[in-house]
């Protein structure tokens, strides 16, 4: 019989290799060590098939460097309806931002 392998208390749900993390209305994507991640705040929801979905959804690119103040920390701004069309968004925001040759 297979064991299953229980996750441990500190795994993050990842999406194409990195992390998600959760706080209340916003959700981070990527790493904290890397120079940029993505914040993603939910704005407003609305209903779909009996469940909350997420509506309007400002997006951000945004340095990890602490040094600087938090409005030049954010590189790129966006809103966007849903939560799939802002995690799209992000996704290549942070490829681009994190790649040896950004284009």
């Amino acid at each position: 019989m297979a064991e299953s392998k229980s996750k441990s208390k500190n795994s993050f749900l990842t999406y194409k290799g990195r992390p998600l993390v959760r706080s209340g209305n916003t959700i981070y994507y990527g790493n904290m060590w890397d120079k940029y991640v993505v914040a993603m705040q939910i704005i407003n929801s609305k209903k779909a098939l009996d469940q909350e979905v997420a509506g309007t959804v400002v997006v951000q690119l945004v340095s990890t460097d602490n040094s600087l103040p938090m409005n030049e920390r954010i590189i790129k701004r966006a809103e966007k309806d849903g939560l799939y069309n802002a995690l799209d968004i992000g996704c290549i925001w942070l490829e681009r931002a994190l790649s040896p040759n950004p284009n």
